[in-house]
């Protein structure tokens, strides 16, 4: 009768050990998965910032170039258009970058501030030494997200 009664609190006891190791391992299977999907986004949102501020960087690049060296008024003006669609672009993945990274949330600015800053540049000169101000502050910004994902 003893051997009987340990033989069935042996049975229950591994029951339970089991039971709680596979709980433990479905909480940790659900919790890196919680956190791959998180670094995802915060993957995402760098990229589409990045992505966003070249293209805005390009734009804004050709636009004022048109302007300084006096184009058709018609090749300004669509360069404007997309000058503009391109800024418009910028907010939402800066906006995500400083909510899911905001350790990356300063060279973001950064890099946002140095491409508007393009605008309105008085001669060529200025315009190229603006553009390599935004390229080096972009460049900073993508340097920063190397670190903070590697």
């Amino acid at each position: 009768m003893l051997s009987t009664l340990i033989a069935v609190v042996g049975t229950l006891l591994g029951a339970v050990v089991a039971g709680l190791i596979q709980h433990r391992t479905a909480r940790t299977i659900r919790s890196e998965a919680r956190d791959d999907y998180r670094r995802d986004r915060k993957l995402e949102a760098v990229t589409a910032f990045a992505s966003a501020v070249a293209g805005h960087l390009r734009a804004m690049a050709v636009r004022e170039g048109l302007r300084l060296s006096g184009a058709d008024p018609e090749a300004v003006a669509a360069a404007c258009a997309e000058s503009h669609a391109t800024r418009s672009a910028i907010e939402a993945p800066r906006v995500q970058v400083s909510i899911l990274v905001p350790s990356l949330a300063a060279a973001a600015e950064e890099a946002t501030r140095a491409v508007f800053a393009l605008r309105g540049a008085p001669d060529q000169q200025t315009l190229d030494t603006l553009r390599e101000g935004a390229v080096t502050a972009a460049d900073r910004f993508v340097a920063a997200a190397a670190r903070h994902f590697a």
